[in-house]
């Protein structure tokens, strides 16, 4: 197993460097370095820069317009976005519904979707989780019942994030109630200005309005944008949650949000402390065996040989570190992390009074990356797949 870059790999890493330094905005880069508010705009800014380089669907093979990279190529394309400040890419589009469109969705499907999505032009969102499925998402309850060629959808999403934003939605919606749970799924593209949708705000402990509710009420839909077939949704939905997973990871933005905590920690005096920096050297530690974990399958694919299906085991471990590293900010910040605080909006680790509206202090980031061993599949039911599928128990 060989864990080095080659020079062509170096190459492209200097390549992406060069570009993304003379592309990305100053005043988006500023925002993320200093962990202030993203607005749409800047999303989508970012969004059609990437898009109009070809780079939004980094992950995508050439056939339907990607650049066709290679695993070591996508990792290290990631981490340069990561190390240079830019915006996280929001997944739903090029992460998530886009290689299941490649998949499972037909020709007209692909030549429909797949153009908005590359070019950062439309904001997708999704409708997978229900009060009371969330990670028994097989219990969902949204209903389509089809009529002629429509299927008509009501029934209730939550947690839907910046679904506020959002010009489209893919839903997992119930078609069947025979057999299994997962045998009466299906997956329908809805568009959201359609009559009888609703987005509700869900705002959260420090006033955030990040995620939402999202109602539908006799909402008619094309049974054109049913994807593959009818109750196989379950299918299809796995493979989207493989993608979910591995990108709840990001193992480079655990190593930018590193070097954020040690200025937070310096600029507050406590990086001194011996038992605080030992807590630091700890995560650094798990930074870096998460990355090496990252290389070893890139490693195998690029030798050929079958990886482990590992998502899970990604999961995991960067969620566990992103509430690590938002813990500990806050605790190196002590009281200046608290929300609403005048002081800790001016708390020169925490950016500058450039954007005074747009500042979040640190007890906000810590509450809502509580999420992240939840979402995506609780990290439970994640060890339970991992026994049984990679240890075989």
């Amino acid at each position: 197993m060989d864990l080095n870059f080659t020079p062509e790999e170096l190459a492209f890493r200097h390549e992406v460097r060069d570009w993304v330094a003379q592309n990305l905005p100053a005043d988006i880069a500023h925002k993320v370095r200093h962990a202030l508010r993203l607005s749409r705009e800047d999303h989508q800014r970012w969004a059609r820069i990437l898009g109009a380089k070809g780079w939004l669907g980094w992950g995508w093979p050439k056939q339907f317009g990607g650049p066709g990279w290679n695993g070591v190529q996508k990792h290290l394309f990631e981490e340069e976005l990561a190390l240079a400040c830019a915006p996280r890419v929001i997944p739903f589009g090029p992460v998530m519904v886009a290689p299941v469109i490649m998949a499972f969705g037909n020709a007209e499907q692909q030549q429909r979707f797949l153009p908005g999505i590359a070019s950062g032009e439309v904001w997708w969102s999704q409708g997978y989780s229900e009060p009371g499925s969330g990670s028994d998402l097989a219990s969902l309850k949204c209903r389509a019942e089809r009529r002629g060629d429509t299927y008509v959808v009501n029934g209730q999403k939550t947690w839907t994030t910046l679904g506020q934003y959002g010009e489209w939605i893919f839903c997992l919606v119930r078609t069947s109630n025979e057999g299994k749970p997962q045998t009466g799924i299906s997956f329908l593209l809805i568009d959201m200005k359609s009559p009888g949708i609703t987005v509700r705000p869900i705002i959260l402990m420090d006033g955030e309005h990040e995620v939402n509710e999202v109602w539908f009420d006799n909402v008619v839909v094309p049974a054109a944008n049913l994807i593959g077939e009818e109750n196989k949704g379950w299918t299809y939905a796995k493979h989207l949650l493989a993608h979910e997973r591995t990108n709840i990871a990001d193992v480079n933005r655990a190593k930018r949000e590193l070097e954020r905590l040690k200025r937070i920690a310096k600029a507050e005096g406590v990086y001194d402390d011996f038992r605080f920096r030992d807590q630091i050297a700890l995560l650094e530690v798990d930074i870096v065996a998460l990355e090496m974990l990252v290389l070893r399958v890139l490693s195998a694919e690029k030798a050929g040989k079958q990886s482990l299906d590992i998502a899970g085991l990604l999961k995991i471990r960067g969620s566990e570190i992103q509430q690590r590293y938002s813990e500990l900010m806050m605790q190196a910040a002590g009281p200046l992390s608290r929300a609403y605080v005048h002081e800790a909006m001016e708390a020169g680790w925490q950016g500058d009074l450039a954007f005074p509206d747009s500042l979040v202090p640190l007890a906000g980031t810590f509450f809502n990356m509580r999420k992240t061993t939840i979402y995506g599949g609780s990290n439970e039911v994640q060890r339970n797949i991992v026994a049984q599928t990679v240890l075989g128990s």
